[in-house]
């Protein structure tokens, strides 16, 4: 049975779906105001594969993972561009989306903008209001008042008087107190604006969120995922105002994926110690990013650097050559293998051993190529359980001859050629020539593998 772990309850717990057969998941999605780095990629890979794996195991997902495209970074970068704002995010989500289909992540569900989500958000102020959980400060702005809530921290685990006493606390004298936190703010010179029963203004981050998950998937949904630096403040205020509102449970699981680091820091654009996924593309192809991602558990620090992206291009090379010359066209699949893969991703997403069971199987497909029958079987599953993961998309002879960008096909035929002169120098035991060729094309970050029958296959180095 699958277990998650839930952050609101801190131990794994068994899923048990709201509606049987069906669930309803929603994510953060990301802040268009500049390119998605690393760590969103993170976000995007991590819940692209919780997405596959409940599809796999049959249940009817609806995904739905928003976008914000009004706040304050997006309004300043937009004045610092000398752009419309609506012209800097619609840039960004094109941008967003072409990273996302680079590291094969499929399409959430449903995709809500902030901006077209007025009408709802401005709705659940108005039953906060009425509910007294809310009001209006002396500077216009509408706060939540976080004392109001009994449970306020029950995610975080953090306790209001604690945070009164021991944070640092920016001083807003509209606000009845200092925690109190913005749900919709008075309109600036300049700024873009929408009516309210408050004046002109726009909404705050938190209650954003809490209105598109609610129109999307209801009062009460499954999962609620987001990067780890989400769960407070953003997500702990957005069960307050949701519970606040409805009344009802917000949320049954909470997950947080952990951060990706460099130099033991949080990978963020705040510290300006961030590279987008863009930029590494130009270094490695998108599934060694994507399987760099996996090959550690979700929960878990993330520690980019170019030796784990090289150590991840090798494994995953490792599982493409085991597929390379294989069949792979049957739907046969071996039980004993799919039993440990769903063991493992059952067991809170657990990519990495998921990932290891991959590579048992494909020493054992490496052992048995001279048995058709039993090769193709392997191969087909091993490509089955890896598209699970987004990964073994490619074409086996595509990805080992491809480099970060697509190769050129005349390059390939020029390499194509000099392996072929390398083979024929080796029959006519021309071994200075044909160890020659070897070391050239290896200087041209190409490996050449010679195989028992005489013939060779070459791939590029990643």
């Amino acid at each position: 049975m699958l277990k998650i772990y839930n952050t609101l309850t801190r131990k794994k717990e068994t899923f048990i779906p709201r509606v049987e057969g069906k669930v309803g998941m929603y994510v953060c999605g990301m802040t268009v105001y500049d390119y998605c780095h690393v760590g969103h990629a993170r976000v995007m890979v991590v819940f692209d594969t919780v997405a596959r794996y409940f599809r796999y195991l049959g249940y009817d997902l609806t995904y739905v993972r928003n976008v914000t495209d009004i706040d304050d970074k997006i309004i300043k970068r937009a004045y610092e561009n000398g752009e419309e704002i609506t012209q800097l995010t619609e840039r960004f989500i094109d941008a967003m989306h072409e990273d996302e289909r680079a590291l094969f992540v499929l399409p959430p569900d449903q995709e809500p903008k902030a901006t077209q989500s007025i009408d709802s958000i401005i709705n659940m102020i108005c039953v906060l209001i009425d509910k007294g959980l809310a009001y209006v400060g002396n500077n216009g702005d509408v706060f939540y008042a976080v004392t109001k809530f009994k449970d306020y921290g029950k995610l975080s685990g953090k306790n209001l008087d604690d945070l009164q006493a021991g944070e640092r606390v920016d001083v807003d004298l509209a606000k009845q107190n200092p925690m109190d936190f913005v749900l919709w703010k008075m309109t600036k010179v300049n700024e873009p604006a929408w009516d309210s029963p408050w004046g002109l203004g726009r909404p705050g981050w938190h209650i954003e969120c809490s209105a598109m998950s609610t129109c999307c998937l209801g009062n009460h949904f499954d999962i609620h995922g987001g990067g780890m630096d989400l769960q407070f403040p953003h997500h702990e205020n957005e069960i307050a105002q949701s519970e606040g509102a409805t009344g009802e449970t917000f949320v049954n699981v909470w997950m947080h994926n952990g951060f990706v680091r460099i130099n033991e820091e949080k990978m963020s654009k705040s510290l300006r110690n961030f590279f987008t996924v863009r930029e590494v593309l130009k270094q490695y192809k998108p599934e060694i990013i994507r399987f760099f991602i996996l090959s550690s558990h979700y929960r878990s620090p993330l520690n980019y650097s170019d030796e784990q992206l090289n150590d991840a291009g090798t494994a995953l090379t490792r599982l493409y050559n085991a597929l390379r010359d294989c069949d792979f066209s049957t739907d046969i699949i071996d039980k004993d293998y799919k039993v440990k893969f769903d063991q493992a991703m059952q067991d809170d997403f657990n990519t990495p051993i998921a990932l290891s069971v991959l590579f048992d199987l494909a020493r054992e497909l490496n052992k048995s190529k001279d048995s058709i029958n039993q090769s193709t079987i392997l191969a087909s599953t091993l490509k089955y359980l890896a598209g699970f993961l987004g990964l073994l998309q490619d074409d086996p002879e595509l990805f080992l001859k491809s480099g970060a960008e697509e190769s050129d096909a005349t390059a390939d035929a020029l390499i194509d050629k000099l392996v072929q002169e390398r083979i024929d120098a080796k029959k006519a035991k021309n071994w200075a020539l044909a160890d020659s060729i070897r070391d050239n094309l290896k200087d041209q970050g190409v490996v050449v593998e010679d195989s028992p029958n005489g013939t060779s296959t070459w791939r590029r180095h990643n």
